[in-house]
């Protein structure tokens, strides 16, 4: 272990690593099933699509964190996308509803989707390696690369008191659109405004949902107070006893109900007669050459700059960036990142990217490829044992989100603020990213905002030319590929 992830030269151990990957997958689980019910459309798309998705949303994810670990040597986790494959959703969506011949079905729609992110994915791995991705992270104005992660930050709060506690999820119900966000909906959901008979017969729920989060957050604070370093992962796992306690005797519900009927055998021939290796390239090019490129172009802006907004925000986290703000072995993170999203497409999923929950272990000590390796063998464990991850409440996460983000968020104070160059990128950024939800829109505005400013103030030689190029590409995606 010493001599692999040379853990006495970033000051930690093996137990303080494990703890940190088993806190990274508990943060990170909700993506297994999540990932599959985002990606299929229950009208159209089959159970054995459903299970193919599954197996590749583990498969890929593993194997990213893996070249994560042993290449890189870097604690981040990654697994497929969120955004990226609600977007990958609606491509197949419109792809079923164009009538290319040979098109038939949501699957064979499908098939024809992933031709993207296999593209997609080669482009990244030709440009990680050969060190373009990192010049491009190099170009990031250091007052931009300061101010990622407190605007992540404030990210992860919006996730752990908003859309990570939805509560209303029914396909048809009119509040699936507009999740549960406890600081609006929980207090005021009893008012005339906001009432309503399911919000009212919800009460219960929202209300153990909010307990859960608090509480958990106070015991992730308190142990953190008393230096114990697996606090954000003692706190989860008791908001979970917690919840599942609530659930039994407030709600009337069985909390494990799921692994009753649950199946633990791996459905490998779905995953082979759906996506593995299963490209539709012919009916790929009758989309049109200008729509293949846009999506393409689309998908790789997207996830470039969302990988590197959280390589680089959780890395400041974590004090792995150098004095300049740059971070070691960046080259070989991005290459874990690009193996990622060519072996999800190969098996069947959208987008690998890396997670900003991956901060919850770097919070809990992670600074190895040995939380990644720990983090990915959860996630293949999850191929047998799925229904068992399936049943960490939600509640329980956002407890560590919260605090992970109250955390990132306190970077701020890294930032110049007598310089305008560098508050006026961070402040879009700050306010974009939780609204876009978008890590690499908020960097995009971020760098348009320094560029015209430096422009306009007599500073256009100080910013480089491929700054100037990076935000003419986002405005050009503004404005031309929504």
């Amino acid at each position: 272990m010493e001599k692999l992830f040379k853990l006495k030269e970033n000051k930690t151990n093996v137990r303080t690593e494990v703890i940190a990957g088993l806190t990274t997958f508990m943060t990170m689980a909700y993506i297994i099933m999540l990932n599959p019910n985002l990606l299929i459309d229950w009208n159209k798309g089959s159970q054995a699509l459903w299970n193919a998705i599954f197996l590749a949303t583990c498969i890929s994810s593993a194997i990213a964190m893996f070249v994560m670990a042993f290449l890189a040597n870097k604690p981040f986790g990654l697994a497929p996308g969120m955004g990226l494959n609600a977007f990958f959703a609606t491509v197949v969506g419109s792809i079923s509803a164009m009538g290319i011949a040979g098109v038939d079905s949501y699957d064979k729609a499908f098939q024809v989707a992933l031709c993207i992110i296999l593209i997609e994915g080669v482009i990244f791995l030709i440009l990680s390696l050969f060190s373009i991705r990192e010049k491009i992270v190099e170009a990031l104005p250091l007052g931009i690369r300061l101010g990622i992660s407190p605007a992540i930050g404030l990210m992860l709060l919006n996730i752990g008191f908003g859309s990570n506690n939805q509560i209303f999820d029914h396909p048809n119900d009119p509040f699936s659109q507009n999740p549960f966000f406890m600081l609006r909906d929980f207090f005021g959901s009893l008012t005339a405004k906001a009432a309503s008979d399911k919000m009212i017969n919800a009460f219960p729920e929202m209300v153990l949902s909010v307990a859960t989060t608090f509480i958990g957050l106070f015991i992730i604070v308190v142990l953190a107070h008393k230096k114990i370093k697996a606090s954000v992962l003692i706190g989860m796992l008791c908001a979970s006893v917690i919840n599942w306690g609530g659930q039994a005797i407030f709600l009337d519900t069985n909390p494990f109900a799921s692994l009753k009927d649950a199946s633990f055998v791996p459905a490998f021939g779905d995953l082979a007669e759906k996506t593995l290796f299963k490209f539709d390239f012919a009916n790929f090019l009758d989309i049109g050459i200008f729509t293949v490129i846009t999506l393409i172009v689309t998908f790789c802006i997207i996830d470039m700059f969302d990988t590197i907004g959280t390589l680089v925000g959780t890395a400041s986290r974590a004090n792995m960036l150098d004095e300049n703000g740059k971070m070691p072995q960046m080259k070989e993170a991005l290459t874990a990142d690009a193996v990622g999203t060519v072996v999800g497409a190969v098996t069947g999923t959208s987008t690998v990217t890396t997670f900003i929950e991956s901060a919850s272990g770097v919070e809990a000590g992670g600074r190895t490829g040995l939380t990644a390796l720990v983090t990915g063998l959860c996630f293949l464990a999850c191929i047998f044992l799925a229904p068992i991850a399936a049943i960490i409440p939600a509640a329980a996460t956002s407890s560590a989100l919260i605090y992970v983000g109250i955390l990132m968020f306190s970077g701020l104070k890294k930032i110049n603020f007598d310089d305008m160059s560098q508050v006026l990128p961070v402040a879009i950024m700050v306010i974009a990213m939780p609204i876009t939800s978008s890590i690499g829109h908020a960097i995009g505005l971020g760098l348009i905002c320094y560029s015209v400013f430096q422009l306009f103030t007599g500073n256009a030689k100080k910013v480089s030319i491929l700054t100037y190029v990076l935000s003419l590409i986002f405005l050009l995606k503004f404005f031309i590929v929504v």
